[in-house]
């Protein structure tokens, strides 16, 4: 074990790929050269520990520890991440739990682990939906949360179809799997604020992706007076403002993030607006108010600038509560460490919503930013979360945890 890379020479080795010279930020959009690259360094970790690696028709990743034939009475045990960016995204948001995965596996080896249920190391293919628009596409195709051939329609930016970039199919990854622990970066200050180094997440807020195509009439930015403009551009910048005091006065979170403008010319008036919200709540039930009552707003607006408004929600998730008794267990074998809930969104919760019990472990970001250059976390804190993932995958899969 020792002549294998440690946490921090595979993090020296993943920092440089699909890094931005301008931003500091990484551009790691699925199947793309940095995201291919980032998998090609899988492969190569996985062979160097001796591991069985899988991919499914979709892309995902499984990097196995010891032969199927050894462990076919136990369930599995599934740990891992993500490997692909948003645009302009941080280092840590995704590859930190698959370089800790890693890790931790290398950990449990040193100290003697002797497995009874056979583990993995996963990589998910799009969890960020920054190619093709569809948040932890990989995991919700492997768990059939998705059809084929219903992803297969899906284009990205420059109009590819994801059925012409892999072939699709059917997924047996996870079959077997019993159980799925994800360790990640937390996106927020509450580590922070409790003075703790790793925690862990009890649930993810019921979230959404919602297009807004706003259609109006293009016109010259000079000659029309302006109270004979059917302008999109009003309608959006009113939706925009409302999304921002609605998710102020609920507190909840809403955010237009993404736009598109047609023609998209300095001096012409546009004749069409697409824009896409996010929008985040504490329950399902506030989830739809919030959206409810922005997209209220945005007809109202619409109807005095003489535009149309057509809403589409082009991805929702539901409220996910990971499985209680082992987060409670996980919590208490790591020492107690605290318990929080969280407003992003993870594979970890698409698994969850498939029936197979899962957990989350997280490590402190001293910015309390993510999705953003200035996303970090400090070495000291990783390493922490290397061992408390051990720890909780050495109770799995030696049979000190239930699950």
């Amino acid at each position: 074990m020792s002549n294998l890379p440690g946490f921090e020479q595979m993090w020296r080795d993943l920092t440089p790929i699909g890094r931005s010279a301008s931003s500091g930020g990484y551009f790691r959009q699925p199947w793309h050269p940095a995201e291919l690259e980032l998998r090609a360094w899988f492969r190569e970790a996985a062979t160097a520990r001796g591991l069985e690696v899988e991919e499914d028709p979709f892309g995902n990743l499984v990097a196995w520890w010891g032969p199927a034939a050894e462990f076919a009475s136990t369930g599995k045990v599934l740990t891992g991440s993500h490997l692909d960016s948003v645009l302009d995204g941080g280092a840590y948001d995704g590859p930190l739990g698959v370089v800790s995965s890693f890790a931790a596996l290398d950990l449990m080896r040193e100290r003697g682990v002797e497995p009874t249920r056979r583990l993995g190391v996963a990589a998910f293919v799009e969890e960020e939906g920054s190619r093709f628009g569809r948040a932890c596409l990989g995991s919700r195709l492997a768990v059939g949360a998705t059809k084929w051939s219903d992803a297969a329609e899906l284009t990205d930016r420059d109009g590819v179809r994801l059925g012409d970039v892999i072939e699709g199919g059917e997924s047996t990854m996870l079959d077997g799997v019993a159980t799925y622990v994800e360790l990640h970066v937390e996106q927020g200050r509450g580590l922070i604020d409790l003075d703790a180094p790793v925690g862990v997440h009890d649930g993810i807020w019921p979230h959404g992706r919602y297009r807004y195509d706003i259609a109006g009439r293009a016109d010259h930015a000079g000659t029309t007076r302006m109270e004979d403009r059917v302008d999109p551009m009003l309608t959006y910048a009113m939706t925009a403002l409302a999304a921002n005091k609605q998710a102020r006065l609920q507190g909840q979170r809403a955010t237009f993030g993404r736009i598109d403008v047609r023609p998209n010319g300095t001096n012409a008036v546009p004749s069409h607006v697409t824009a896409w919200l996010d929008a985040r709540a504490e329950s399902d039930a506030a989830l739809v108010s919030l959206v409810s009552e922005i997209e209220r707003q945005a007809t109202e607006r619409a109807g005095r600038d003489g535009t149309t408004v057509t809403v589409t929600a082009e991805s929702v998730s539901g409220e996910v509560a990971f499985d209680p008794a082992l987060r409670d267990e996980l919590a208490g074998l790591l020492g107690g460490v605290p318990i929080l809930p969280t407003q992003a969104g993870h594979d970890a919760g698409i698994l969850q919503d498939a029936g197979i019990p899962t957990a989350m472990l997280f490590v402190r970001n001293p910015s309390g930013v993510s999705h953003s250059p200035y996303e970090s976390a400090e070495t000291a804190d990783c390493l922490a979360g290397v061992e408390a993932l051990a720890d909780a995958l050495t109770g799995l899969v030696a049979g000190e945890v239930a699950k």
